[in-house]
């Protein structure tokens, strides 16, 4: 592989990149003025069919930067599978196909499906029996396929691997070569990472030809948008006194929404728990859920009827939630590039955002590595018996429920059921709620999940259940009870 350029990034507006009118026309719609810098470099050369290596950071916008010259070259008349998204998690895989179908939304016949783990095989391979478009997919399951011979490769014109690194360090990267060696050799090849250790830097060398490379400096930015600020700070404390010090954490620092990174799936559980007891709103992310929970409480973490996410790394990718106010490391991560990661959830899209550390003694090696690498120091942090007025007095002051509760409605998007829909049902004479009463909705293949003033939780699935949206019934239940 030789790398024939390092892509400066310019500041055109969207109609300068030679994108199709409808998706020029989505990309209005959805508020975008001016590409990002990853977008900028990158949506050139994809659309010029060049093989590419980018590297951002987290929330730059590389998403949109292969998505969208993904769609400009669909041929949607055609049932073909014509570009494989790779991804290391599921959540990421939610995330991409989730912005391709969003801007995607005027290809008429679009199909986008996720091929990952903890989900029935039989609806994917159901999907990929009618035929789609684009296949996103984590490398374990897509595997899985190949071998069952349901993944069709022959039409497939354009692979992206996206967060390559992270695939290596879970130990995909013999999957990641497999696949691609099942892959037809006169492909499109992009490939996004945010390191590129040896490993990666080999898989490139292999098997992409004559790449362009696009990096972006951390600290580049659109003109007049200001650099996204995240204040990072350490609060020293004992092992056994960690909740005192978490639940001081989210008094002292005011937030909607917050997500709070361990180490270890139990003590997720265990923290979930005891935040869930002490009176917060709070869920928990961790290996042990299967897809349909993991999607359920995403879905109501998003939309704000659940306020607290306790998570392990499988959360440090791919999670885009809007407004993030606060993450809170409970405990300090091992590597300096997965605190990055963790701390990226917040400050994004020029917003400020604050990320705190519980840290225990012996931990000075790590807190140095962690500033060498972000350039950043992480300010230290002071309770005292001034500021802290003891562990039942914080829960008081601070733990409360959510405004909002999630309803689940077993209608999605292959029922075309839409957004508009839902909020039709509810709003209008057979609903009879207030607009102001209703809030994110997100409608997803099979299920829908909107969120609901807690007040009029039950009047809204009782609304749902006896009317029709539509013209058809669908089954509408409430989840995951706020306290």
């Amino acid at each position: 592989m030789t790398a024939v350029a390092i892509v400066a990034p310019v500041h055109p507006d969207f109609a300068s990149l030679a994108l199709a009118p409808s998706l020029l026309t989505v990309v209005g719609e959805l508020g975008y003025t001016r590409p990002t810098p990853i977008q900028a470099a990158s949506i050139p050369a994809l659309l010029a069919g060049e093989d590419l290596i980018g590297r951002s950071k987290t929330g730059s916008g590389k998403t949109a930067a292969f998505a969208l010259p993904i769609l400009h070259g669909l041929d949607v008349g055609a049932r073909s599978i014509q570009a494989l998204v790779v991804c290391p998690t599921r959540e990421l895989c939610a995330q991409v196909a989730r912005e391709l179908r969003t801007l995607g939304r005027r290809h008429a016949g679009l199909t986008v499906v996720e091929v990952v783990g903890g989900q029935p095989i039989r609806r994917q391979l159901d999907a990929l029996l009618r035929g789609v478009h684009v296949v996103v997919g984590t490398p374990g399951r897509l595997l899985d396929h190949l071998g069952r011979g349901s993944l069709d490769t022959r039409s497939i014109r354009t692979v992206v691997l996206d967060e390559a690194d992270r695939m290596f360090d879970m130990g995909f990267g013999p999957d990641v070569e497999r696949i691609l060696g099942a892959l037809p050799r006169s492909r499109q090849t992009a490939m996004f990472s945010a390191t590129f250790p040896p490993a990666v830097e080999a898989l490139c060398h292999e098997h992409l030809r004559d790449a362009v490379r696009v990096a972006i400096d951390e600290n580049e930015t659109e003109p007049g948008e200001a650099v996204p600020e995240i204040r990072q700070g350490r609060l020293e404390t004992e092992r056994g006194d960690r909740f005192h010090a978490l639940c001081w954490v989210l008094a002292r620092h005011p937030h909607e929404s917050a997500l709070i990174f361990c180490n270890f799936k139990t003590t997720v559980a265990e923290l979930e728990r005891s935040l869930t007891d002490a009176g917060f709103s709070a869920g928990r992310l961790d290996g042990d859920l299967d897809q349909f929970h993991r999607d359920q409480v995403l879905a109501r973490f998003r939309n704000g009827s659940v306020r607290l996410l306790v998570a392990t790394d499988v959360a440090g990718r791919g999670l885009d939630v809007e407004g993030l106010d606060l993450v809170v490391n409970y405990e300090l991560p091992a590597q300096p590039d997965v605190y990055v990661h963790r701390i990226g959830r917040t400050g994004r899209a020029g917003q400020p955002g604050v990320a705190v550390s519980l840290t225990t003694g012996g931990q000075e090696e790590r807190l140095a590595a962690i500033e060498a690498l972000t350039g950043v120091p992480i300010e230290p942090l002071r309770r005292t018996e001034e500021n802290d007025p003891g562990l039942r007095r914080l829960i008081a002051s601070t733990a409360r429920g959510s405004a909002m509760q999630t309803v689940l409605i077993s209608g999605g998007r292959k029922d075309k059921v839409r957004a508009g829909d839902i909020l039709g049902a509810l709003t209008g004479e057979a609903g009879g709620l207030d607009g102001a009463d209703v809030g994110r909705i997100e409608v997803q293949d099979r299920l829908s999940y909107v969120a609901v003033s807690s007040r009029v939780a039950r009047r809204a699935v009782d609304r749902l259940n006896r009317g029709r949206i539509k013209g058809k019934r669908f089954r509408a239940t409430l989840v995951g009870v706020s306290r």
